[in-house]
């Protein structure tokens, strides 16, 4: 296919011919397009301009020695693309594709093209581009501190709803807890792999003359894309757990709402396994059905991957305005997201009119709650629900200063969400509080006292290490020794917002 570039006219800035008779006549056709040369070696994918330029002598003479040499000014935007490699070719009519035979690059002292053959025919110079991609700088401090503390709270809340499961007499711990582990893993991967590795191979300088003139090999496509199969492998899972993510804020939303309004109580049977399947499963299959028809519908493309997702970052491809009905993006994210999020929406203002902000004239004085535990209790649900997400759609607004704005409210809520769920779900509980108090008490007698004897010092760490076992009642019935502890939790939500920490 022809000489491939990213401008319209290609300048053909000299043709030297050196014949052995100099009453030899010649002529040179330039075409606009390659109609007329379809290759099957060289295929493009891109629409850059396409010319070919034939040249052609005198037939009635006899004995030619016929040589061209040819120079090309390639013209493209080189902010965006470079050229990776290029050939000089002429149409082989025989075998009916490009050829090299008799052709063969030469050196210059500029940027341009050189190109020789020792015959007239249709020339051309095949070209394959790599695209500059802007790979954006790493994480800065407020995402790496905000997903550092998320990291670590929400493993701290895990561990602590499950050793404290038995004392706190709680059924459904599992659904926080799946949600939990869902948002840890997806911000371990979030931060050690949403960069692609791509941006630190070393880019060669776009100077033409430093290209490997000795081989003069056909390109395949015009364009070029250095693989990363690791980069594709990212992007699926980071789609895959931001889901399961959401899944499981709308699985909590549900909960809260038929435990609350419709008092459902107990839960119906095989209620985990139900819920498991559709939290850890629906995910799985709306990623895998997402890549399996990307990957059937470009399967003979090299490039196949970049359908789904981006260059510059390991994360789903944004598409154009005009490809935006069409693209994996809406359909395998954007759409079943904002349902979850109007469903949580929805649950959360019907919990806040009917259960939070609802009076309750039965209650004495002493009961009611203030309107500080009213708006924790708010914030305790908002946060799970995913509320905060809501975010992400006023960036979209066609305003830099409000669209930076929220960008930066959008970076600081949700970056520390496992912070959030960690102080609201966790530290504000009294089973925390106590045990808090305890290791306090522990450390300060520990410093505030001269070292002893070593005797002395081992009956002391006996001591220690006892009443830190003693302080996990959930080890109890491993430890005979310790004395049970009866520790109790209140669950309503009028009461006290301690019912939280179990959704």
């Amino acid at each position: 296919v022809s000489v491939k570039m990213f401008f319209k006219k290609l300048q053909m800035l000299l043709i030297m011919m050196t014949l052995s008779q100099r009453n030899t006549k010649c002529g040179f056709i330039v075409y606009q397009n390659s109609k007329f040369f379809r290759s099957k070696i060289f295929k493009p994918k891109s629409n850059f301009s396409q010319k070919i330029i034939s040249g052609k002598t005198d037939d009635t003479k006899k004995d030619q020695r016929t040589s061209v040499e040819i120079v090309f000014n390639p013209r493209y935007d080189p902010k965006t693309f470079q050229i990776h490699s290029y050939a000089c070719v002429y149409w082989n009519f025989i075998k009916k594709d490009w050829d090299t035979n008799g052709c063969h690059k030469r050196r210059g002292a500029d940027e341009f093209l050189y190109c020789h053959c020792n015959h007239t025919t249709n020339f051309a110079v095949l070209m394959s581009f790599e695209k500059k991609y802007k790979y954006p700088a790493s994480l800065d401090i407020l995402s790496n501190v905000g997903c550092a503390l998320s990291i670590t709270g929400l493993a701290l809340t895990i561990v602590f709803q499950i050793v404290t499961r038995n004392v706190r007499k709680t059924s459904v711990t599992w659904v926080f807890v799946s949600l939990c582990t869902s948002m840890l893993i997806f911000n371990l991967l979030f931060v050690f792999g949403i960069e692609n590795s791509n941006k630190n191979l070393v880019k060669r300088d776009n100077d033409t003359n430093k290209m490997d003139s000795d081989k003069n090999e056909i390109p395949t496509q015009d364009t070029v894309v250095i693989s990363n199969p690791t980069c594709t492998v990212m992007a699926v899972l980071l789609h895959y757990f931001l889901l399961v993510t959401f899944t499981w804020t709308g699985i909590s939303a549900a909960q809260l709402y038929f435990l609350l309004i419709r008092t459902m109580k107990p839960l119906p049977q095989h209620f985990i396994v139900f819920i498991s399947l559709i939290g850890w499963g629906v995910p799985a299959i709306v990623v895998a059905l997402t890549v399996g028809i990307i990957f059937s519908q470009n399967r003979n493309d090299p490039q196949w991957e970049l359908q789904y997702r981006q260059e510059e970052i390991c994360w789903l491809a944004v598409p154009d305005k005009k490809d935006l009905i069409t693209s994996p993006f809406l359909w395998s994210f954007v759409l079943p997201v904002t349902i979850i999020l109007i469903n949580n929406i929805v649950i959360f203002i019907i919990i806040i009119v009917k259960v939070i902000w609802k009076n309750n004239r039965n209650l004495t004085s002493t009961k009611k709650v203030s309107s500080l535990k009213k708006i924790l209790s708010m914030l305790s649900i908002a946060v799970v629900f995913g509320i905060t997400w809501i975010l992400a759609y006023l960036m979209l607004i066609d305003n830099d200063v409000i669209r930076t704005v929220f960008s930066y409210m959008f970076c600081l809520f949700n970056t520390t969400q496992g912070l959030q769920i960690f102080v609201l779900y966790t530290v504000r509980t009294k089973i925390f509080q106590d045990e808090a108090s305890k290791v306090l008490k522990l450390l300060s007698l520990s410093t505030g006292k001269k070292k002893s004897l070593p005797s002395v010092t081992s009956l002391r760490l006996r001591v220690r290490m006892y009443n830190m076992l003693r302080s996990f009642p959930a080890l109890n019935e491993h430890f005979r020794l310790l004395e049970p502890s009866v520790i109790t939790e209140e669950t309503t939500l009028s009461e006290s917002d301690q019912a939280n920490p179990s959704i």
